[in-house]
């Protein structure tokens, strides 16, 4: 009986430093091991409800949107949605394609495609966009989505 105490003592100690933790942010999905950080890139990069197609030069440059070693990237996709619309997906208002470990949404949503028009690296990146009604999007998902795959207008299965 002695030992209780000291036993009392360490479990509160214990929960104390638990709870006396910060949150750390990178840990939020952990069940999935993504990270904040990718989660927010993909925010940045793909979703925007007020992108339309004469934007894509200045919000890619204003959002730092480049390839490997500061290039163009070659297109760059925005889904006209609220970022909570989009994490659904990987919520369950998405189906799991097994061939190619990519989650479809269930809805359509409009995006605009921003494609390269000139330039090779930054700051000189211009871009030309395109918007598309109704399209399934494709993301890879860990618990949220982390990358965008493509849009499609239809697909069987």
């Amino acid at each position: 009986m002695k030992t209780l105490p000291g036993r009392l003592f360490l479990c509160l100690l214990l929960l104390e430093f638990s709870l006396s933790k910060p949150l750390n942010e990178t840990n939020i999905f952990e069940p999935g091991k993504v990270t904040f950080e990718r989660y927010n890139k993909f925010k940045v990069q793909h979703i925007d409800k007020k992108m339309t197609v004469q934007k894509c030069t200045a919000v890619i440059k204003q959002k730092n949107i480049y390839g490997k070693d500061n290039g163009c990237k070659a297109t760059n996709t925005f889904i006209l949605a609220d970022p909570n619309e989009v994490k659904s997906i990987c919520e369950g208002e998405g189906d799991y394609l097994h061939k190619s470990h990519l989650t479809k949404s269930k809805r359509q949503f409009s995006v605009v495609v921003c494609t390269l028009t000139k330039g090779a690296r930054k700051p000189r990146c211009e871009y030309e966009g395109k918007l598309h009604r109704n399209r399934f999007v494709l993301v890879q998902c860990s618990g949220v989505p982390v990358q965008y795959a493509e849009n499609i207008l239809d697909v069987a299965g």
